[in-house]
C-alpha cells in the first residue's frame, strides 16, 4: 500500500463545523476504546525515565478535542506532579470544542495558532508533543516542522502517529461504518492510514530530521510513538 497524498476533509476548515463537531466527538470514542494516549505516554515516560519529578510544562500541537493533555494531566497527577499543558489547534470550532472539554482542569490551556507558527519563546516547553498530526503533511513539511519544535522545548519531543498497513486500514474502515454516520469520520480515519507512514519510513524521516537522538516504539495497533531526546536545556 503506497502513501496517498489526497488531503483528508478534516484539512479543509470551510467544512461545517456541526460536521466536524461530530467527527471530534467520534474521534474521542475511537480513542477511547484504542487506546489513543497510550503510546505519548510510554514515549513521555521514557523520555523521563525514573528521574524524581515535581513540575512539567507540555505543548500539545494539533490538540483536536484535547485528549492528549487531559490524558497528561491524569498521569501527572497520579505521580503527584504539578503539569501545565498548552494544547494548540490551528481550527477554531476545534480550539473551542477542545476549551470546552477541559473547562474544570485548570492547568489546562487552549491555544489557537497554527503548528507551523507557534507563538510562543525559544525552550518555553519542557516537552513538545504531537499525537496524530504528522500524518497529515508532506515529508518536507514534517522535517520543517520537527525542526521548528525543537526550538520550543527545552528537553525533548514525543511523536504518536499512526502506522500505514492494509489491515489497519480495512480495519478502521469497518469499525467507522459500524460506528458511526460521519461523513468525515468514515472518509478520513481509513484516509489517515493511507497518509501515515510505515515503521522505517516514519524512522528515516525522523532521522533526516536530525534533532536529537530519537527512541521509536511500536504501539498496538498499528501506532507508532517516538521520543527526540535534545539534551536537557532547563
Amino acid at each position: 500500500m503506497k502513501r496517498s497524498y489526497e488531503k483528508e476533509m478534516m484539512d479543509f476548515t470551510a467544512d461545517s463545523s456541526e460536521l466536524l463537531a461530530g467527527n471530534l466527538s467520534d474521534l474521542r470514542r475511537l480513542n477511547r476504546y484504542l487506546s489513543g494516549s497510550r503510546g505519548v505516554l510510554l514515549a513521555l515516560q521514557r523520555a523521563i525515565g525514573r528521574e524524581p519529578l515535581r513540575r512539567l510544562s507540555v505543548l500539545d500541537v494539533g490538540t483536536g478535542s484535547a485528549d492528549i493533555p487531559a490524558a497528561i494531566f491524569a498521569w501527572a497527577q497520579r505521580r503527584n506532579v504539578a503539569a501545565k499543558i498548552v494544547g494548540v489547534d490551528a481550527d477554531c470550532t476545534t480550539a473551542r470544542i477542545a476549551a470546552n472539554q477541559t473547562q474544570q482542569l485548570a492547568d489546562i490551556e487552549i491555544v489557537q495558532g497554527d503548528a507551523g507558527g507557534l507563538p510562543f519563546s525559544s525552550g518555553a516547553f519542557d516537552f513538545v508533543v504531537a499525537s496524530q498530526l504528522l500524518h497529515h503533511f508532506s515529508e518536507v513539511k514534517i522535517i520543517e516542522l520537527l525542526k521548528q519544535w525543537a526550538t520550543l522545548a527545552r528537553r525533548g519531543i514525543v511523536i504518536s502517529d499512526l502506522v500505514r498497513h492494509p489491515v489497519a486500514y480495512h480495519g478502521i474502515r469497518l469499525l467507522t461504518k459500524v460506528a458511526t454516520r460521519n461523513i468525515m469520520t468514515l472518509t478520513d480515519a481509513p484516509l489517515s492510514v493511507r497518509r501515515a507512514f510505515a515503521f522505517s519510513e516514519w524512522r528515516e524521516l525522523f532521522c533526516q530530521a536530525d534533532i536529537g537522538t530519537v527512541e521509536m516504539i511500536s504501539v498496538f495497533p498499528f501506532r507508532m510513538a517516538a521520543v527526540f531526546r535534545l539534551g536537557d536545556r532547563r
